[in-house]
Parts: C-alpha cells; structure tokens; sequence
C-alpha cells in the first residue's frame, strides 16, 4: 500500500501539461518526415511534381498505417501513460532527460503504468504521429501550391482537390488533440476509441487521396456495379466502422478476458451481462459514471456485443467479396477484402483462446484498419451502373448487374 501511495502520488505530482519541450518534440517529428521527404525527392527526380505528391501520399498512407499499428502496441503494452504528462515526458523532450522521474515512479510501482521501456515506447508513438503529421502538412501546402500554377488540362482537373488534402490536416490536428487528451484524461475509454476511430479516419482520407492521384495519372476508368452492390459496399463500410468501434470499447476497458472460450462464454451461450453499466459511455477507466468499480458482467456485456456483430460484419464483407467477383479491375479488392475478413477471425479466435497474446492483438487493429482502407478504395474505384453515363471516367469496365 506505501508503494502504491508513493507512486500515485508521484504521477499526480506532475502536471498533465508541460508545453516547454513542445519546440524540441516538433523538431524531432521534423527530422523524421525529412527521411521520407528525401527518399520521395530523389526516386522522382524526373517526375511532375504532381506524380512526387502521388508518391508521397502512397507513402504517408503506409507510414499512417504503421502510426496505428503502432499506437495499438503502445494500448496493449499499458504505455499509454509512460509519460504521464504532454507532449513531453517530465518536461523533457525525450525520455533521457526524464530518466530521474521515470526511475523514482518506476521503484514507487515496478508494475505501474510508468516505466522506463514504457515512456519510450510512448515517446517514439508521439515522435512517430509529429512526424506524419508534418509529412501531411507539406501534402497539404504543396496542393495548395500546384493548384495556384494548375493549368486547365485533363489531368490537373481529375488530380486531388486541396481541400481534402486541408481536410486530412485538420483531421490530423484534430487526432493529436485526442492523443494529448488520452494523456490528461488517463485512458478515458470513450476518448481512446475516439483517438483509434479519429487514426482509422486518417487512412480513409490519405487511401481517397491516394486513389485519386493514381486515376488521374493512369486515367484509370471507374468500374460499374450494380445498385445491389454499391448499397451493400455502403453498408459494409458502415457496419465495419461500428465494429471498430466495439473493438476499441473491447480493448481499452480490458474486456478481452471476459470470455476465455469459443463459441460459448464462461460456459453459457448467454451469460450474465449487464448492457447497461457496460455501455455506460462517458465514465473513467475501470469506473462507472457513479464512481463504483465496473461490474464483470458489464464487461461480459462489451465482450458478447462485439463477438456477435462480428459475425455480422464477417457475413457482410464475405457476401461483399463474392458479389465483387465477377467485376472486372476488382480482383485485388475482391482478394484483399476475403484474406482481411479471414485474418480478423484468426487473429479474434486467437485473442480470446491463447489469453490475448500481443502479436494476434495487435494484427486484429491492423487487419481492421487494413479493412477500412480495402473498402475506402473499393469505394473510390467504383460507381453505381444508374451513373455510368453521368461519370466521364466510366467507360469501358462494367462489372455485374446484380
């Protein structure tokens, strides 16, 4: 108990924030985009400069993904507090200045949410979101720039409006808000599934950046699918988010381990569980909103709700994938979408069945987030037949008529 005291006491010693290291925190985020910048810089000397915007937008989507992937390592290793204040650590730009705190609280609470691998691997995801931040700061000014010398020629007319490009900055801006609140706010549940939503969003918009550059430089036509089709992508698309949105309510109240087998939970196809209290949006981590520790049936709750809308979302994307088949230009979506569909079972099966190993943990974010991407660009290199003849890019691909 005088451990516990100490460290608590420790952590809510330091302010949630201390914005002296803010200067050096952007630089290093800085000198990270500069990598990829110079790599873009170089492998397109030859190319317009619209064609260097294609490519670093293909590359900020990758490093994007990997920034989520990543934040879903930092949840799952209880490193989102490693530094308990932001955007630094302690005051500090890095962990190394911090290490005297880092030490005290770590022999307060070997255990505790503050140690020293933890405050890295905190810092390197803060690192890792200002650098991707920059690189779409720069995507942002650049479209702004081309759009100002933009000629009236086909290709500068179909390439990315700079508004989307200025949408994905705010949004980004908007994402590291939430990262700082998920800080302050000590893992609040509602604003960490918020923070995976607002990271999922982000590679939504990057993928319709991403599709629109190459169709304009491969003045690639868009394929038409029937209306059947187009609604069930639509609604897909929506039942997915809703489950990345269990998923993240799952994870950040630590309701993995409420039901430790399959198909069946704590021995029963339908155990206790109390809706209510599990659902209970805006309340502190492990609290209800009345400030009483969380029942385990409101967990068994969160649990069994996402178990059985993932059968629905794996019913949808596998009607969506067999509907797509026959669509011609589709079979890399077609094929993305079933081995997706396929891993988020395995990686789900493996969660609750081998006691939430990391590995399949963090697979199962990646393989969602991957999804939403899958659909984004399934979405963008389609359209209904009924607006076949009202698209000038819908000319020659027509896919079935169901």
């Amino acid at each position: 108990m005088g451990q516990g005291g100490s460290g608590e006491q420790t952590l809510s010693a330091q302010p949630l924030y201390d914005l002296s290291p803010v200067l050096h925190v952007m630089i290093m985020g800085a000198l990270l985009a500069l990598g990829p910048l110079a790599w873009i810089w170089v492998r397109n000397k030859q190319v317009s400069v619209t064609r260097r915007l294609q490519a670093l937008t293909l590359l900020t989507l990758f490093l994007t993904f990997d920034l989520v992937m990543f934040g879903a390592f930092t949840r799952l290793t209880d490193s989102g507090l490693g530094c308990p204040d932001w955007p630094g650590c302690y005051g500090s730009a890095s962990p190394v200045g911090a290490s005297a705190h880092i030490s005290a609280a770590q022999s307060a609470m070997p255990s505790g949410p503050v140690t020293h691998g933890k405050a890295w691997i905190e810092m390197i995801h803060r690192y890792l979101a200002t650098g991707v931040g920059v690189l779409i700061l720069v995507l942002a000014a650049a479209s702004w720039a081309v759009r100002r010398r933009a000629t009236h020629s086909t290709e500068q007319r179909a390439a990315v409006h700079p508004w989307l490009a200025s949408l994905t900055l705010v949004w980004v801006c908007i994402q590291g808000a939430f990262g700082a609140l998920t800080v302050t706010m000590k893992l609040f549940p509602a604003i960490v599934t918020l923070h995976l939503l607002g990271g999922v969003m982000l590679l939504a918009l990057l993928c319709m950046q991403a599709v629109r550059y190459h169709q304009a430089h491969q003045a690639s036509p868009l394929v038409a699918i029937g209306p059947g089709t187009r609604t069930l992508l639509g609604v897909t698309s929506a039942l997915l988010w809703i489950q990345i949105a269990l998923g993240g309510w799952v994870s950040t109240n630590y309701a993995v381990l409420a039901c430790t087998d399959f198909p069946r939970c704590q021995a029963s196809w339908w155990p206790s569980m109390d809706f209510v209290q599990g659902f209970e949006i805006w309340r502190e981590l492990g609290l209800t909103g009345a400030g009483e520790h969380i029942a385990f049936e409101a967990l068994t709750a969160i649990h069994v709700t996402h178990r059985l809308f993932a059968v629905l979302v794996l019913l949808a994307l596998g009607l969506l994938a067999w509907r797509l088949r026959s669509a011609p230009g589709l079979a890399p979506q077609t094929r993305l979408l079933a081995g997706l569909a396929a891993l988020q079972l395995l990686t789900g099966l493996s969660n609750v069945v081998l006691d939430w190993p990391l590995l399949a943990a963090v697979l199962h974010t990646g393989g969602a987030a991957a999804l939403v991407v899958a659909l984004t660009w399934t979405a963008c290199v389609t359209t209904g037949a009924s607006r076949l003849s009202a698209h000038p890019l819908t000319t020659t691909r027509t896919g079935s008529p169901a």
